[in-house]
């Protein structure tokens, strides 16, 4: 190439520089978005295309939330090596979709407008611009047109259209799935109508569905919806003017976000039907490739369990009604060892449906008195029941479920003065009232069984309860001592028997099985399949999220807009922040902002019927929502017919089982564990329904899921505990460290703002360029582990970069400096080993070792007079993934006109290349090594007999003996055998 007069006068023009890497980044990024070098192209639409008749390759990642503080060298990990995987897959010949998008409704941005006085929009999509710059700068080759954000309004509108479809829709536990392998599908709510119309479904409550009255039937058809409005126990968050998730609490109580006290509150909410699913979402779990540890954590979420319901009679109740408690319990084969029973708080049978305390004891159907036999610790020093029961309920409201299933709080109860009657013995047993059992969970109550039951147990010894053995080890099933522990073991039942029934002797499945059919002989209970989940809250009472498209009549009667009237958009309003409310006012009542928009709620509609008044709901979607479907609008982002094109869809999503993908999904999924349930689960969820209705062929959004690990930083704490900025603070490990002179303490921790231990993308770029960052973030090690970041340490990537220039470049001249000669054998066969290691590395996103492979064979080129073509331009290739801005620029210096974005990767012609040159040959003579050979890896049989037969080793130990037999095991091993 030519030098320019001002580059001779400035004599490290080319030395690869930060500034130099800069400019070459830029460059290149500007040539790559102007050229569309990483458009990937559909079938149909207005993006296709031919390489849409490749073999398609989808890759996502978890897309971010716009944080205002934007993006630390943490983000990028799982960003960096999702665009490796890209680059190498569309080198291998496959059209690639990746892209990019934005999370950007929810609590953190309203938070951070309220806190600011701007519109959550304005700073969203500041957000968005600057984490878009960012991610820019990394090189990251994203098919940009099809980048999105939640908030967009076209993205709202099939937001919504998603929701109007699981609105309308029921789910019929007796319609086969599409997939083949399952039973139960969702199916459109007009279906339902006609089935309750025939009689095939019954009405829940026993009525005549034509005696019903339209308003009853109507209210029937909601109760089926996959998506319904109930009156439920929630996480009321007066601090933040919102109901919360369970997940969105932490175990002390309070909110995640905010650290606001939550209270338990029955109020109105939009709910999903998740629970239907709990079948399939479980089974379905082995038909996608995703770590053993996320399923597993899937599985436990979902909570699927054996066992059987279980009908106690209740005795003892004030108004003398026959009454039963239904318990669920996955070891009916020691029902003759209950010896009590506990009751949620939220119990019907104790006079309240939900959440708070009972104002009146009148209210509770408990006796008025302490009956015979009550033992005075299970009174709690009151004086009646009723008292007792209410005063427990109070103090119930006040506790969050996660305290209440802590494993290591204490459980604590009070009588209720009611017995429940053991259906195996007749037998009464006190029902207690205690916290530690959930409403929510199961049938809200329970039998105990202390002696194999560790918390049971505890109960029982707390309040002076009866221990029955019920099981004991096969080889001395009495010989168990219950004075200090519960036998949690297993073994075989021991005096577990009545006049019609006996489980001794058999160990647990077998009795299980004898007392599921007794107990369904009799109508005392039936073998059941239960679930952990529950259904998913599906209402915020915030501002920043997306509108229901539903309208309620004058009568509260709910309608679904038409799809013409999406999408439904947020009013712009002066104030977007809920009404100021007590954070410790556990009786306040949600407030929308929405609420107060009174000209946007009220609304005059025809909805084909003619125009009427309508209240538009106030409520608005969790983010949740956006997060769902994301994937699926990736693949069709400009059309607005459909939320994605039937042909675009089975292209990209649809199954492969010729590749081993019998249930569809994007081909690779990377992000981080912490949305292993939630967003995966929830995800999945709205993808089967969609499934179902035929609007998408895959079974499972997504096929393979990788879990990157975290980036850690050290961080630092005064003398309060408090966290100091990392980069103010001075010293090192012998003198110490301090921050404006007082020392500080030094730990590890996940890169974030709270640890205040952030480094970003942009302070490295400006200080090494973007390719060293890749390089150094994806050399720390294994993607899927933690790795600690030390800034300094990035010197090695960049030392990898500046020897891979000047094994091109000329850094005084700016001259190629490459040889046009063939390689030597040596260099030659480290060029093909590189090239099948690098290869298999990247196809197993092990980075890491990849980079090692690519700093040997650099390095070794490095050492030569000067470095092949040949050579050079294989590890140019090969490093593109990895660095693609210095390695578009060297291929660029080396004559190529073209991006070698699609250029193929690297192959191996010479399979001798591969072979090594030679091998040890280990000589044994009576078992024992004698001596060894270099050979030829080819070597023949015949040839390596005669060699070890002359091997000095062997005549020197033979010393003039004969052979009897030779084994020869060409080319490692010959072993003889002396007469």
């Amino acid at each position: 190439m030519t030098t320019s007069a001002s580059a001779a006068s400035n004599p490290t023009a080319y030395r690869y520089t930060a500034d130099l890497a800069g400019s070459i980044e830029s460059t290149w990024q500007e040539k790559w978005e102007k050229e569309g070098t990483f458009y990937a192209d559909n079938p149909v639409g207005n993006l296709a295309g031919p390489l849409a008749d490749e073999e398609k390759f989808f890759l996502l990642d978890m897309f971010p939330f716009p944080s205002g503080k934007g993006l630390h060298v943490g983000h990028p990990l799982g960003y960096i090596a999702t665009d490796v995987v890209a680059r190498f897959t569309r080198m291998k010949g496959k059209n690639v979709l990746y892209t990019m998008g934005y999370d950007a409704f929810g609590l953190p941005a309203e938070q951070y407008a309220i806190q600011t006085g701007r519109h959550p929009r304005t700073t969203t999509e500041e957000n968005i611009a600057n984490i878009a710059r960012q991610l820019s700068r990394l090189g990251l080759s994203h098919d940009k047109r099809r980048a999105l954000a939640t908030i967009d309004d076209e993205y709202v509108r099939w937001t919504q259209w998603i929701f109007l479809q699981i609105f309308n829709s029921w789910f019929d536990p007796e319609a086969p799935c599409r997939d083949g392998r399952s039973q139960g599908s969702a199916r459109p709510i007009s279906e339902l109508r006609e089935k309750l119309e025939n009689g095939t479904v019954a009405v829940p409550d026993g009525r005549n569905w034509a005696d019903l009255t339209d308003v009853e039937k109507n209210e029937i058809v909601d109760s089926f919806r996959l998506a319904y409005v109930s009156s439920a126990p929630v996480n009321w968050c007066p601090g933040l003017g919102t109901v919360l998730a369970n997940e969105e609490v932490t175990a002390e109580g309070r909110s995640e976000r905010g650290n606001f006290p939550v209270f338990k509150r029955n109020l109105r909410q939009w709910m999903m039907r998740i629970t239907a699913y709990c079948e399939r979402l479980t089974n379905d779990l082995d038909t996608i490739d995703w770590p053993d540890k996320v399923r597993s954590m899937q599985r436990n979420w979902i909570g699927r369990s054996e066992g059987a319901h279980v009908t106690f009679g209740v005795e003892g109740l004030r108004d003398g009604r026959d009454e039963t408690v239904t318990v669920y319990t996955t070891r009916p084969d020691t029902l003759f060892g209950a010896t009590f029973m506990v009751l949620a708080p939220e119990h019907p049978l104790l006079g309240g449906s939900a959440g708070g305390a009972c104002d009146d004891a009148e209210l509770l159907a408990v006796p008025e008195s302490w009956p015979t036999g009550a033992r005075e610790a299970w009174k709690g020093g009151f004086a009646t029941p009723a008292e007792a029961v209410a005063a427990y309920r109070a103090k119930a409201a006040s506790t969050s479920d996660a305290e209440r299933v802590d494993e290591g709080r204490a459980k604590t109860g009070v009588f209720t003065g009611l017995w429940g009657v053991n259906p195996v013995n007749g037998k009464q047993v006190p029902i207690f009232v205690a916290d530690y059992v959930l409403m929510g969970y199961g049938t809200g109550a329970i039998m105990a069984v202390p002696a194999h039951d560790d918390r049971d147990f505890d109960f029982a010894k707390e309040y002076d309860l009866d221990i029955i053995q019920t099981i004991g080890p096969a080889d001395d099933p009495r010989g168990i001592d219950l004075t200090e522990a519960a036998y949690t073991g297993d073994g075989v039942a021991v005096d577990c028997s009545n006049d019609s029934i006996t489980l001794d002797g058999m160990d647990k499945a077998a009795a299980k099985a004898a007392m599921i059919a007794w107990l369904e002989e009799r109508g005392l209970g039936e073998g059941a399949v239960t679930y952990r989940l529950r259904d998913w809250l599906f209402s915020r009472q915030r501002y920043w999220g997306e509108p229901f498209p539903i309208v309620w009549d004058e009568d509260g009667g709910m309608h679904a807009l038409p799809e013409s009237m999406l999408p439904v958009l947020l009013p712009e309003v002066e104030d977007y922040s809920p009404q100021s409310l007590d954070p410790n006012d556990a009786s306040s009542e949600p407030r929308p902002p929405l609420g107060r928009v009174r000209d946007w709620v009220e609304v005059e509609l025809d909805l084909g019927d003619g125009p009427k008044k309508y209240f538009r709901e106030t409520n608005t979607m969790p983010n949740w929502a956006g997060s769902c479907w994301y994937e699926m609008r990736y693949v069709d982002p400009s059309d607005t017919e459909s939320m994605v094109d039937p042909a675009n869809e089975e292209y990209w999503m649809g199954p492969r089982p010729e590749k081993g993908n019998t249930s569809g999904g994007a081909d690779l999924y990377v992000g981080g564990v912490e949305h292993a349930v939630l967003h995966l689960l929830y995800s999945r969820f709205w993808h089967k329904v969609l499934f179902d209705l035929g609007v998408v062929s895959s079974v499972e959004p997504y096929h393979r899921l990788f879990n990157q690990g975290y980036v850690q930083a050290y961080a630092y704490t005064d003398s309060r505990g408090q966290y100091v900025p990392a980069e103010e603070v001075e010293g090192d490990e012998q003198a110490g460290f301090t921050w404006q002179g007082q020392p500080v303490n030094r730990e590890y921790g996940k890169m974030g703002k709270s640890l205040k231990n952030i480094v970003t993308p942009d302070e490295m770029c400006d200080n090494y360029g973007a390719d060293t960052l890749r390089v150094y973030e994806m050399s720390m090690g294994p993607l899927d582990v933690d790795r600690p970041w030390e800034t300094r340490a990035a010197v090695g990537a960049q030392r990898f970069l500046q020897r891979l220039w000047r094994n091109v470049v000329d850094e005084e001249t700016g001259d190629i400096v490459i040889s046009e000669d063939a390689p030597d054998k040596a260099t030659a066969k480290l060029v093909a080993q590189t090239i099948v290691g690098v290869e298999a590395d990247y196809e197993n996103m092990r980075l890491n070792t990849a980079i090692a492979k690519l700093i040997v064979l650099n390095n070794h080129l490095t050492g030569l007079k000067a470095a092949p073509r040949e050579a050079i331009e294989a590890l140019v290739l090969m490093t593109s993934p990895i660095a693609p801005h210095i390695a578009e620029e060297l291929w660029s210096r080396l004559g190529h006109e073209h991006s070698l974005a699609r250029e193929p990767f690297p192959q191996v012609t010479d399979p001798d290349l591969l072979k090594a040159d030679e091998v040890t040959c280990v000589i044994q003579v009576a078992g024992k090594v004698r001596d060894k050979l270099q050979v030829d890896p080819e070597i023949s049989a015949e040839e390596l007999e005669s060699m070890a037969r002359q091997a000095p080793g062997v005549l020197r130990t033979l010393d003039g003996r004969g052979i009897r037999k030779v084994i020869v095991r060409a080319p490692k091993l010959v072993s003889i055998v002396p007469e």
